[in-house]
């Protein structure tokens, strides 16, 4: 009697769903934060890292593009290995390989080898970062999920931000003479407790029905944002070569294919590695839409102001860093009003938030314009704080939207996707938005190059805010 007692508990046990509890969502967040800072941390430390290792303006680009083309290119796959092979493993295993990959970004003895470590940490992050969402759908329900969601998008909107903060001060603070290398080394530590934490804390997930890898998928998938991102990220400094313009010229045949592949596979039965059927989900496809300008927008500003500050207003990388801490703060703090405000007012918090960091944008062209070039934290203050107030709800919001109906069982092919869309709209952002400042630079001088890209970013935050409308008004 006592035997079938135990072996009923027992099979209870197992056919319990994985529960992510508080110290579980914790870690699951630290291991979010780690990539995205990571993303945004060398901009204000890339003037060190070209003077130590005399590294020209090209090959400082694809410090910064190499990691953001291996982690765009690589997250969908990383997002179907977490489905099928479980997600707490790959996340243990891509937060280990991130901190071995950080130890030899940060011991680089030359710009390749610093170059070859980023392509490989971004490969690191692309293993780690789907297993994030996907834990999340799979691990909680109803108001957790809802809570775990915003808390993701406020650790995803401060971790973009922090990251320059942090570079900045990491940089000037030159640790026993690492100068520029503790903007990597400083994930060392935090890495080796995330994999403590994880040990003990993250439940196993996995798909009921996992597939097979979809490898013609995978293939046509990199070929497509290989010939899109890397031209653009690495055309202006290399002199848009002819290899830049064929290889734009072939992006969309290769997105065709891709989609052709793909949706023979979704309608032959298989689980292709991006499946069509998963764009009829109406909230899905238009909040995706909706992170491309808000991406594009986000990235380019972080890199033009840190451009911005440093060459043209003389701000040390402590002083460009900190003219963003009012944006972080303010983000922080309404981020954690969003799950609130949404469930009383739905996703029109979405148009009120792009309403206000337009007022934001502008104050911060306004001020550049009429404070350069003693531009800095007092000066950019009121615009700042504004706009990561109008920031903070939209991110947090968008990512639930964008997951609401997506069925725990294709978690990881969701959350793949939607970072995916996230990553490349950065990776473009910067290619775009910084190829125009840049370029600017010549013809109307430092002030008027900045100005006139604020005022860009500006009619992308308004096409974000007309896009909001054809939301769902609520979110599953």
């Amino acid at each position: 009697m006592t035997e079938t007692i135990t072996s009923h508990k027992a099979a209870h046990a197992a056919a319990a769903p994985p529960v992510l509890g508080g110290l579980g969502l914790f870690t699951v967040l630290l291991g979010a934060a780690l990539p995205l800072i990571d993303f945004f941390i060398v901009n204000v430390a890339l003037p060190s890292i070209g003077h130590d290792l005399a590294a020209s303006e090209s090959v400082l680009e694809l410090v910064v593009a190499g990691y953001g083309l291996a982690y765009a290119v690589l997250l969908v796959l990383g997002g179907r290995l977490g489905d099928l092979f479980g997600r707490r493993r790959l996340f243990i295993g891509g937060m280990a390989a991130f901190g071995l990959t950080s130890l030899a970004c940060g011991l680089a003895p030359s710009a390749w080898t610093l170059v070859a470590a980023r392509v490989a940490q971004g490969a690191a992050s692309a293993a780690m970062l789907p297993q994030v969402l996907a834990t999340i759908q799979a691990a909680t329900s109803g108001p957790r999920r809802a809570k775990a969601m915003g808390l993701y998008g406020a650790t995803a909107g401060l971790s973009m931000v922090a990251g320059q903060i942090l570079g900045g001060v990491l940089v000037a603070a030159d640790i026993a003479g690492t100068g520029w290398r503790s903007v990597f080394l400083v994930n060392v530590p935090v890495v080796l407790v995330g994999l403590f934490l994880a040990a003990r804390a993250v439940p196993e997930t996995r798909s009921p029905r996992p597939e097979p890898i979809d490898g013609p998928g995978t293939v046509l998938l990199a070929v497509s944002l290989l010939a899109l991102l890397a031209p653009l990220t690495e055309g202006r400094a290399a002199g848009w070569p002819l290899w830049t313009w064929l290889s734009l010229a072939a992006f969309p045949f290769a997105a065709w294919a891709f989609y052709a592949v793909e949706r023979r596979a979704d309608r032959q039965g298989r689980t292709p590695l991006v499946p069509p059927s998963l764009f009829e989900l109406t909230s899905l496809r238009r909040g995706l839409v909706m992170i491309v300008p808000f991406s594009i927008g986000f990235s380019g500003f972080m890199f033009v102001i840190a451009v911005a500050l440093q060459q043209g207003a003389g701000r040390s990388p402590v002083a460009a860093g900190l003219a963003l801490a009012p944006m972080a703060v303010v983000f922080f703090f309404v981020s954690l009003a969003g799950p609130r405000l949404v469930a009383r007012y739905g996703t029109r918090v979405v148009t009120a938030g792009a309403a206000i960091q337009a007022v934001g944008v502008a104050l911060m062209a306004l001020a550049a314009w009429r404070s350069w070039p003693d531009l800095g934290l007092v000066e950019l203050l009121p615009g700042a704080a504004i706009a990561g107030a109008g920031q903070a709800l939209q991110l947090p919001v968008i990512f639930r939207i964008v997951l609401s109906e997506v069925p725990s069982a294709r978690a990881g092919v969701g959350s793949g996707v939607m970072i995916t869309t996230q990553q490349s709209s950065l990776a473009l952002g910067v290619a775009t938005l910084g190829t125009l400042f840049l370029s600017l630079i010549a013809a109307v001088g430092m002030r008027d190059a900045l100005v006139t890209t604020l005022l860009v970013q500006l009619a992308g935050v308004a096409l974000t805010g007309l896009l909001s409308l054809r939301l769902p008004r609520t979110i599953g």
